[in-house]
């Protein structure tokens, strides 16, 4: 079965707008029993042109407890192509911080707003990475907030605490080259594993310098009902001219992003060829002019005058006397 490839953009929002979708992905993901799950307004970053190799969205999430009690989270969810987009990370991580509408009061609307204690929604970051973290072998990594003391040992009593969740948070990492494939003959390992073998990017056709489209088999979703809807709303994706149209933008921009990073390592390299030619070139000046103030101070000792060596060197007679 054809369906678009959900790396790209416009396919990866179009399939995050779909609720049930979204709680799937992500419970998948936070290992956690996602009830209600909520895209927040005007967060979603269709990046201008210049910017568009990080993707974000952000959603309110409702996990429920082994309690059975409800929470709410915050989850950031970013995704890039490009291996250096770490400060752009850290930045939007710190307007989420300091966005206000991210914060809740325990207390009640009788306490006066000064005295009134406002904490920050307890929030987790999803990083889809198009490219390898070095060496780290694992496709998914969890980085986990510890609580110690002094010497080390694990705090538990008083946790979880509003104040220490609204100023750490835990990060999950997905290096998407990295992924499993899943077939009839290798199962899924779990169920992250399952929900995230829809971006296996060796299901593309390597034929083709667009990858817009990934060929799966659906059978190995037949007795789950969560990914058939998600393979459904990739097939759809597939078939809308519309978002094929935003697909090749992204192609086209992306081939331009290529040639400028192609021409700019070409001019960094010539440069650096320049640079060594020029400091070669600088060392054998050096070694010049160092045999010719050898050979000038010999022929003045000997009685010369200094016109008479600018003369018989073609050199001015001010070069004679800086070789000197």
């Amino acid at each position: 079965m054809i369906v678009a490839n959900p790396i790209y953009d416009i396919v990866f929002k179009y399939l995050m707008e779909d609720e049930r979708v979204a709680r799937t992905i992500l419970s998948a993901l936070l290992k956690e029993n996602i009830v209600d799950v909520k895209m927040r307004p005007h967060e979603y970053d269709n990046i201008d042109l210049d910017r568009l190799s990080i993707f974000r969205i952000d959603f309110g999430a409702t996990v429920r407890d082994e309690q059975g009690e409800d929470h709410l989270i915050l989850v950031e969810l970013q995704k890039t192509w490009v291996p250096t987009e770490t400060l752009r990370f850290r930045q939007y991580l710190g307007k989420q911080y300091a966005d206000a509408t991210n914060t809740y009061s325990p207390d009640g609307d009788d306490v006066p707003p000064r005295r009134k204690r406002v904490y920050g929604i307890p929030m987790v970051t999803i990083y889809l990475l198009g490219h390898c973290l070095g060496d780290i072998e694992e496709p998914v990594i969890y980085v986990r907030r510890q609580t110690l003391d002094y010497y080390d040992r694990p705090v538990t009593k008083g946790l979880p605490n509003p104040f220490v969740d609204s100023l750490t948070h835990d990060c999950i990492i997905v290096q998407i080259p990295r992924l499993r494939p899943v077939s009839r003959q290798r199962k899924a390992s779990n169920r992250l594993d399952q929900v995230l073998s829809i971006f296996d990017q060796s299901k593309a056709d390597p034929s083709v310098k667009s990858q817009q489209t990934l060929t799966i088999d659906e059978e190995i979703y037949d007795d789950d009902a969560e990914m058939q809807r998600i393979v459904t709303r990739l097939v759809a994706a597939a078939a809308d001219s519309k978002m094929r149209h935003n697909m090749n933008v992204e192609d086209e921009y992306f081939s331009l992003i290529e040639e400028q990073d192609t021409e700019l390592m070409n001019q960094r390299k010539l440069l650096a060829e320049q640079g060594a030619q020029l400091k070669e070139q600088g060392a054998q000046l050096k070694e010049r002019d160092a045999q010719l103030s050898t050979s000038i101070r010999l022929l003045h000792q000997s009685g010369m005058s200094i016109e008479d060596i600018a003369k018989s060197l073609n050199l001015s007679v001010e070069r004679i006397g800086q070789l000197l």
